[in-house]
């Protein structure tokens, strides 16, 4: 049975116009004002994954960033940079007032000002032109590819680009991807790549897990901790979530509940490489807690029960 996420999504904040723009300012603007932070939250782990991938080999793995957008995952994965620093730097009264044609060209500037202290090569999977041709343009990305794999083939050029791949990563798009994305990917690679998912809690994980398991695959899911993404845009889509979590008999006490989207770090691999490296030996958490978080909703108790706050 093929996965269909497409009811949990009627729900879920829609951000489709900030990844439409030639440059990312809207983007960091949007996301920044709801403290989204899994690129930063996530990078230590990638790092670590990473690490026990490369430990057997001497080059630099080649990661295939799915939903990769423009390309943040392997700026804070490449360089000393992080999200919230990114944000900044397009918050500047300066930096909103220029064109995308210098914004690309500063960028490329800036990025390759920084030394490179990245594990990995990074090449991108999106459905947005503009995001994968800033990401190119900027030096992020070596190559980008720019498909919707939920609805074509993977062309014969995008199949070659993607040979190589190591390492499939996503930090948010599982949800709007599901496995037959995956599918086409795994078809097209020589090597059996380890894959590398940060998914929301309230989107099920099994039909990717047996596509996964059908080409010998085994996945493991860290326990005991979640990586915070961003808070809840809005009351309904707080609701929502805590109602699909619920549905999925997953218990949001103590995560969603307080007003932030939660996602588990899940890991799909060759049994073999599972089974020399277990995922709880190779990787050390920092989930995002502690982080300044802006007002999140909660429900709080009243003469009428429960009922929904923004709390500062």
């Amino acid at each position: 049975m093929r996965t269909d996420f497409s009811r949990i999504n009627r729900d879920k904040a829609v951000f489709d116009d900030i990844y439409a723009l030639d440059d990312p300012r809207a983007y960091f603007s949007v996301l920044g004002d709801l403290d989204y932070m899994i690129p930063d939250v996530a990078e230590p782990v990638v790092r670590q994954i990473l690490a026990a991938k490369a430990s057997a080999t001497s080059v630099k793995p080649i990661v295939l960033d799915v939903g990769c957008s423009y390309g943040i995952n392997a700026a804070v994965h490449r360089f000393p940079l992080t999200f919230g620093g990114l944000r900044h730097r397009y918050a500047r009264r300066e930096m909103r007032a220029i064109s995308s044609e210098t914004l690309v060209r500063l960028d490329r500037y800036f990025y390759a000002a920084w030394p490179d202290v990245g594990l990995a090569r990074f090449i991108g999977l999106d459905v947005s032109a503009p995001a994968i041709s800033y990401a190119m343009g900027v030096g992020l990305l070596e190559q980008g590819i720019v498909a919707d794999l939920e609805k074509e083939p993977l062309s014969t050029e995008s199949a070659r680009i993607i040979r190589s791949t190591d390492v499939v990563m996503s930090t948010g798009c599982i949800g709007y991807v599901t496995e037959k994305t995956f599918s086409k990917i795994l078809d097209a690679t020589e090597k059996s790549p380890w894959i590398i998912s940060f998914v929301l809690r309230m989107f099920p994980f099994d039909s990717l897990a047996a596509t996964f398991a059908k080409r010998g695959l085994v996945t493991e899911r860290l326990t005991g901790a979640t990586f915070i993404q961003r808070r809840f845009r809005d009351a309904e889509e707080f609701e929502s979530t805590l109602a699909a979590l619920a549905a999925l008999g997953v218990d949001a006490t103590g995560l969603e509940s307080e007003g932030l989207f939660h996602a588990d770090l899940i890991l799909s691999r060759p049994e073999s490489d599972a089974r020399a490296a277990p995922l709880e030996d190779i990787v050390t958490v920092a989930s995002g807690r502690g982080r300044p978080i802006g007002p999140r909703y909660v429900h709080v108790g009243g003469n009428g029960g429960l009922q929904i706050a923004l709390e500062p």
